[in-house]
């Protein structure tokens, strides 16, 4: 069991969570570019709307990554997978030689 919670640890730190945060800054940025367009076009009636539908859908893919992240969580501490900080993966350390790491003192 412990290759297949290295793997779903290794799928879930490189591959799912810069998704989920790539996804997520995107929906953060499409919130502020609409609060931008409706802000600006606060004086003009129809070309406000865009700037409204800009925000609801930003709103709405932050809403959807968040929800995501909690889904994976709940798996994972139902299941017991092993991924993220809660998980039970715990690398193997003991062969690892501190006195040939530079930690940058001096």
């Amino acid at each position: 069991m412990e290759p297949v919670s290295q793997l779903l640890y290794r799928f879930d730190q490189f591959i799912v969570t810069p998704a989920i945060i790539l996804i997520f800054t995107a929906g953060f940025f499409l919130f502020l570019w609409g609060l931008v367009q409706f802000i600006i076009n606060l004086d003009e009636g129809g070309s406000r709307q865009e700037g409204i539908n800009h925000m609801k859908w930003g709103i709405a893919g932050m809403l959807v990554m968040v929800s995501v992240q909690g889904i994976l969580m709940l798996l994972n501490a139902t299941f017991d997978l092993g991924i993220g900080p809660g998980g039970s993966y715990n690398p193997d350390v003991r062969s690892l030689d501190l006195n040939t790491i530079d930690f940058g003192g001096s």
